[in-house]
C-alpha cells in the first residue's frame, strides 16, 4: 500500500492520521502539489493529493480513502456501527470539507487577495467559536469514540497557527481548546505527523 501525499496538504494530513490511528503500515511518498508528476496524473485524473494505491485499486478522494481504510482494516473502527450515527458522521465530514477546509485553502492559496484571506480567517475563526460548545460533554466530537470526523478536525486544528487563525481563550471556547489538547496528545495523531511537523517530546 502506497500513499502519495502533499506534506503541506490538509487532505494528506487527515489521511496520514487515519492510517496511524488504524495502525496501518504504508509507504508514504511526499509529492509537491505544485509539481504534480505526469506518471501520477494517470492515477489521479483530478491531479489532487492524496492518492492511495493498494494493489490494483487507486483512490484519490480523501473521504473515500479514509472509509476504505476503515473497512479494509476494521479494528479499531473509526466510524460508528449504527447506520444513523454513520450517516451523521459522513454528513459532518462533508460539512468540514465543504466549509472549513475550503476556507483553509483560500487562506493558504498565494493567489488569494489579502482582503479575501483575512475574510476567510475571520469566517473560519467565527465558525469554530460558534460550534465550540459542541465539544463539551464527550471526549470526541459528538461521540464517545474517536472517529474519522476527529481525523478531519485534527488536521484542520493543527494547521490553524500556520494559517494565522487564532482561537481566543474565551470561556465559550474552552471546550474547543480542551478538545485540541486531547487530540494533539493522542499517540495516533502524533504518529500521523511528519517529522518536521512533530512537536518535540518533553524531556
Amino acid at each position: 500500500m502506497t500513499l502519495f501525499a502533499d506534506p503541506r496538504g490538509l487532505d494528506s494530513l487527515r489521511v496520514r492520521i487515519a492510517l496511524a490511528e488504524k495502525g496501518v503500515v504504508a509507504r508514504i511518498l511526499d509529492i509537491d502539489a505544485g509539481e504534480f508528476p505526469e506518471e501520477l496524473a494517470a492515477l489521479s485524473p483530478r491531479r489532487t493529493l492524496p492518492v492511495l494505491v493498494d494493489r490494483e485499486l487507486v483512490l484519490y478522494r480523501p473521504a473515500v480513502i479514509m472509509e476504505y481504510l476503515d473497512e479494509r482494516f476494521p479494528h479499531p473502527a473509526l466510524l460508528p456501527v449504527a447506520p444513523t450515527a454513520r450517516a451523521e458522521a459522513r454528513q459532518l465530514i462533508g460539512r468540514i470539507e465543504g466549509e472549513w477546509y475550503v476556507r483553509a485553502r483560500t487562506i493558504a492559496d498565494p493567489r488569494t487577495e489579502p482582503a479575501g484571506r483575512e475574510r476567510a480567517r475571520r469566517e473560519l475563526r467565527d465558525d469554530l467559536l460558534a460550534v465550540a460548545p459542541l465539544f463539551a460533554g464527550q471526549s470526541w466530537f459528538r461521540s464517545a469514540e474517536f472517529t474519522l470526523v476527529d481525523c478531519c478536525l485534527a488536521a484542520l486544528l493543527w494547521r490553524l497557527p500556520a494559517l494565522g487563525v487564532v482561537i481566543p481563550r474565551l470561556p465559550r471556547a474552552l471546550p474547543l481548546h480542551e478538545y485540541m489538547d486531547r487530540l494533539f496528545a493522542r499517540p495516533g495523531f502524533r504518529a500521523g505527523l511528519q517529522s518536521p511537523e512533530r512537536p518535540p517530546c518533553p524531556g
